[in-house]
């Protein structure tokens, strides 16, 4: 998939987490039309292994009332506080392992063989070493985990 304007790396933090921003900036594109196609079928929490659905299960929140609190308004921020307002209540060390552990799907668990045909359906990444779900999303989206040493930044 090609790099999609408007939609930031997992690597990037709102707050203590990873992801949480991308997951706003899918539900703000999908709302404008401007989601390619690719990306819809992982929006929500109706699957168990997306990664949108594993974010609002550890923040105790539904993907529907976040995708609703997301279009009405308000910054990242903002909306991180009303998510940790009415969810689960996380401690440092509880986001810092969650952030692992999303960064680190795919290797060595239940997602490998899916990572494989991902990377495989993508037609690989020559030169590059794809050893997680998350390396798969920044090189297919153009950006090098690797080259950027992104995990130092959790």
């Amino acid at each position: 998939m090609p790099h999609v304007p408007g939609l930031r790396s997992v690597y990037a933090k709102v707050g203590r987490l990873v992801y949480f921003g991308r997951m706003l900036d899918k539900i703000r594109l999908h709302a404008a039309g401007q989601l390619p196609a690719d990306y819809v079928g992982n929006l929500g929490d109706s699957q168990f292994y997306v990664l949108d659905g594993r974010c609002c299960r550890f923040l105790g929140v539904s993907y529907v009332d976040l995708r609703q609190r997301t279009l009405a308004g308000g910054t990242d921020e903002e909306i991180l506080a009303w998510v940790h307002a009415r969810g689960t209540p996380r401690t440092d060390e509880e986001c810092h392992m969650f952030n692992r552990f999303l960064v680190k799907l795919g290797w060595r668990d239940e997602r490998s063989a899916a990572l494989a045909q991902r990377v495989q359906a993508a037609g690989g990444f020559p030169g590059k070493h794809v050893e997680t779900i998350i390396d798969h999303i920044e090189y297919d989206e153009g950006r090098d985990p690797v080259a950027e040493r992104a995990w130092e930044k959790l």
